[in-house]
């Protein structure tokens, strides 16, 4: 079975969230089929939320690489499984979140099924998301824009908040950092 390369986004604002980030990352170091390749740092984020859904609290933002033999579908069960162990709330996903994952990017691929969508739909308009990409890997390749996720942050408008976090993930749980890059 060929391996992938997957970048998933994940955030929490509720709670411990440095809790839940690294129980995230912790996890996806326990997916079948998979290795974790990279870790960003944690960004904080003020929520991107027009109705006033979210909360005050600010979200803990990261990405993690992944090399997966998994299918993008079962992947993305696997990733809404673990949401709800980590306690998402599932009569209100757009609310206040524990635990959010998003599948940014498989490997090359554009994806239109029901329920996924990759890339991701608004990642190229969410600084939240770009930093901790750029972070895990900058020279990475938007297959619909034909753009460096590099090129994309440094030309985004979006002026929202998001400051970089002096932690090591996923330490909490005694998973072992991982680097943030990829050997070149």
């Amino acid at each position: 079975m060929s391996q992938e390369i997957v970048l998933i986004g994940f955030g929490s604002n509720v709670g411990d969230r440095q809790e839940f980030c690294d129980r995230a990352v912790a996890l996806m170091n326990l997916l079948p089929l998979s290795r974790v390749t990279g870790v960003s740092s944690y960004y904080e984020s003020e929520p991107v939320d027009p109705e006033h859904t979210l909360g005050p609290t600010w979200f803990y933002n990261g990405v993690v690489r992944i090399e997966t033999s998994l299918s993008p579908i079962r992947l993305l069960d696997i990733l809404h499984e673990t949401e709800r162990a980590l306690g998402r709330d599932e009569e209100h996903r757009s609310g206040p979140r524990t635990i959010d994952f998003d599948i940014l990017f498989v490997g090359q691929q554009v994806i239109h099924e029901a329920g996924l969508t990759v890339p991701h739909p608004r990642l190229h308009l969410r600084r939240f998301v770009l930093e901790p990409l750029v972070e895990v890997d900058p020279d990475w390749n938007h297959p619909v824009f034909h753009r460096s996720v590099k090129e994309l942050l440094d030309s985004l408008t979006e002026t929202g908040q998001v400051r970089k976090l002096d932690m090591i993930p996923g330490t909490k749980y005694g998973s072992r950092p991982v680097c943030s890059r990829p050997p070149a």
